[in-house]
């Protein structure tokens, strides 16, 4: 390879002497007009030749030394590993097919691509004679047999060493796992450290790992949930990440679910292989395992519900909104009952004063305060000649009451309102109460209309 390389070196070498021949004369007769183009990949910046602006700087000396005249320049902070995936290289196709510029000036040919996709579209302007020209450090291509078979080698080649790097990670990571080695960035709680002559370790970090330990401990022995925690880091603890930023519920979540924590790890996600970490433990299987029991039963009592009146009251105290949860008591027969409770959900003020509700109070309440509701009538009215067609047809499909006539009476709307909020499903009550024009609150248990 590398005779063959040096061999078309010399032959471009000796064509470029002062372009001789049609290549020559197809850039004589035709002006060439560079786009300079700059390309670092944002995932391996440290193995990179030349930041972007030394990129830059070294091109725009080339250009000042060789008269060649720039009329644009284009910098791209994206891996070119993958076709396609270039907007600022798209872009440059585009300006080329539509006769902006129609040549390129770029560090190196491995800047324009490390893939055969774009590596062909080049070539297919060259082809086209809509690329004339592609300058480098250091080199020449033009719409010559032996310069493109020349770009297209030295494509092929960086595309081969993108292909054997990603090849070589991967085969270094697989071997950390097995050394029981933490392959990535620590979780929250450990610290990345390199050792001297060795591979490089987690270990604990003594400012966060007490406070990892206690989430553990509050939620498997304190019964607190997720979010009760995460109060406690933010507003009472102050805690912070690494990166100085608090933890989102959904983080906490994934930390107490996390088995790192109490030695083993799952590498790569989702693979079902299973290592033993070296790294020392912030918790013991045990006190995790009691975690996990804890979080399956919060997950059964957080199963989303479809509850009555959620949404559609607010707390006369602090103006947040009116949540529900259903609480389980069991009774000494055995069985079970279900109550539900509506109370301030304290998104506005987590330490509102506020107090619950049992559902039945609540409607109860509604119920003597009705009368004093603005209602849009119509839609109140809509869903009462809803309920009459549907008894109608009851009467006439079941009951066998054909030659009867059709219920039709004028009625109270209020008195269908009560009826439904007393007898209705949970759908029917909330479509009842969103046809109320009075807001409702919740102050201490009173439920109110708001002036």
């Amino acid at each position: 390879m590398r005779h063959l390389l040096s061999c078309m070196n010399t032959t471009q070498n000796k064509e470029f002497g002062g372009l001789s021949g049609q290549s020559r004369g197809q850039l004589e007769a035709v002006k060439v007009r560079y786009c300079l183009y700059a390309r670092k990949s944002t995932e391996s910046e440290e193995r990179q030749i030349l930041s972007i602006d030394s990129q830059i700087k070294e091109m725009l000396l080339l250009a000042e030394r060789e008269g060649l005249e720039i009329v644009a320049m284009k910098r791209e902070s994206h891996s070119a590993k993958e076709t396609g995936q270039r907007p600022i290289f798209n872009e440059i196709i585009l300006d080329i097919q539509q006769g902006k510029f129609n040549g390129i000036l770029t560090w190196a040919p491995d800047r324009i691509s490390r893939n055969a996709g774009d590596l062909g579209k080049i070539v297919d302007l060259m082809d086209q004679k809509l690329l004339l020209e592609i300058r480098t450090y250091g080199q020449r291509f033009t719409n010559n047999p032996n310069e493109k078979f020349l770009l297209m080698i030295l494509g092929s080649q960086a595309k081969l060493e993108n292909d054997n790097r990603g090849i070589n990670i991967k085969r270094g990571l697989r071997t950390r796992v097995e050394m029981g080695l933490w392959p990535g960035m620590a979780p929250i709680g450990y610290l990345n450290q390199k050792i001297l002559d060795k591979k490089c370790q987690v270990i604990i970090d003594p400012d966060r790992a007490p406070i990892i330990r206690k989430m553990f401990e509050k939620m498997a022995y304190d019964k607190w949930s997720g979010r009760k925690i995460y109060h406690w880091l933010k507003f009472e603890l102050n805690f912070k990440s690494i990166g100085n930023h608090n933890l989102a519920l959904s983080n906490i979540y994934r930390v107490l679910q996390n088995p790192f924590y109490y030695g083993v790890f799952e590498y790569p996600k989702k693979s079902g292989n299973w290592y033993q970490g070296k790294h020392e433990t912030i918790v013991d299987k045990e006190l995790f395992d009691k975690v996990q029991e804890q979080l399956n039963r919060d997950n059964i009592i957080r199963t989303s519900h479809e509850f009555a009146f959620t949404k559609l009251m607010v707390c006369g105290l602090c103006g947040s909104s009116v949540s529900a949860e259903e609480k389980y008591k069991q009774l000494k027969d055995g069985t079970t009952n279900k109550y539900i409770y509506y109370g301030c959900c304290r998104s506005k003020d987590r330490h509102c004063k506020s107090v619950y509700l049992r559902e039945e109070e609540l409607i109860n309440q509604l119920v003597k305060i009705l009368d004093q509701i603005d209602f849009n009538n119509s839609g109140i009215q809509i869903k009462f000649e809803e309920e009459l067609k549907r008894f109608n047809k009851f009467q006439r499909g079941v009951l066998g009451f054909s030659n009867s006539k059709s219920v039709h009476q004028d009625i109270d709307l209020k008195t269908y309102a009560k009826y439904i909020l007393k007898e209705g499903t949970n759908e029917e009550k909330r479509e009842l109460m969103g046809c109320f024009k009075s807001k409702i609150k919740i102050t201490k248990g009173i439920v109110t209309i708001e002036n």
